[in-house]
């Protein structure tokens, strides 16, 4: 009984950095709760006594169960901001540094960083956010050495490229879009229909859904208050918006700019099209 509540003990100690890189690898708290959990399970069933460096072995553990949660819903893509942090297995992290690190995450890189591949997304997290060593991350990830910090480098460029400049033709849209976006957020009917061009239409997936500006504008005001994150983004290369709820994509509305009008609004919410889109996530614009 004594040596089962002194494994406690050790565990609890490590539960908080566990959960942290759960939950920058997988972008969802109840999900971060469940690989940590799965954490203690594995250990409760382990011979404790031959785990050198428990830290270690824990970060080991979470980040192969993530791995494996990641790869199995490649369909539903997720993503975290992974900040700068000097953590390590050997020294540990402060919790208080810990609680600032999970309330800087940015929605915009949580979008953003849900395009990587799984590898790419754990290799990054593990050594760019926790500092592991990338020989340690080559079993987990399943690769050399070398080749998984190659991984952490593509991400790296991937997230490093969130903010883009904007060339004057694509700026002048923005205006457009941003008007539309904040009329559509306050319910301003008349801001709407100043934004879309009378003949606009909406496709969704590829299929018309609704013609003229009046109609549009209906259906459109207020629609984004009840998404839990809307993003400006260029969605291969053209103006659009991400919307996720739960720190995932789940819709992409592109916009189609005639002249100074809205006159073509595609939304994608097929999980395989939103997962395959080039995604460049805009400055967020403010409440």
């Amino acid at each position: 009984m004594d040596e089962n509540a002194e494994l406690v003990d050790l565990f609890e100690a490590h539960r908080t950095r566990l959960r942290a890189v759960a939950y920058h690898t997988l972008g969802s708290p109840s999900e971060a709760e469940d690989a940590v959990q799965e954490a203690w399970l594995r250990l409760s069933r382990s011979d404790s006594s031959n785990i050198q460096n428990l830290g270690g072995w824990l970060t080991t553990v979470v980040a192969r169960v993530c791995l494996d949660m990641l790869q199995s819903r490649r369909e539903k893509p997720i993503g975290i901001h992974l900040p700068e942090s000097a953590a390590n297995d050997s020294g540990g992290i402060d919790p208080e540094q810990e609680a600032l690190l999970a309330d800087s995450i940015g929605p915009a890189l949580l979008v953003i960083l849900q395009t990587l591949l799984p590898a790419e997304r754990l290799a990054f997290v593990l050594h760019d956010i926790f500092a592991v060593p990338f020989d340690d991350i080559a079993p987990i990830v399943g690769r050399s050495p070398t080749a998984s910090r190659q991984l952490a480098s593509r991400a790296r460029r991937r997230v490093r490229g969130v903010a883009p400049v904007l060339g004057t033709e694509l700026r002048r849209q923005r205006s457009i879009v941003d008007a539309f976006l904040t009329a559509a957020r306050d319910g301003d009917f008349e801001a709407l229909l100043k934004a879309l061009d009378p003949d606009v239409v909406v496709r969704s997936n590829g299929a018309q859904v609704i013609r003229g500006a009046a109609a549009v504008a209906v259906r459109s005001s207020g629609f984004a208050r009840s998404a839990q994150v809307t993003l400006p983004a260029l969605i291969d290369g053209a103006l659009g918006m991400v919307t996720a709820a739960q720190g995932r994509p789940i819709t992409l509305t592109v916009f189609t700019i005639t002249g100074a009008k809205i006159a073509a609004i595609d939304i994608i919410d097929n999980p395989g099209h939103v997962a395959e889109a080039d995604l460049t996530i805009l400055d967020q614009l403010a409440d």
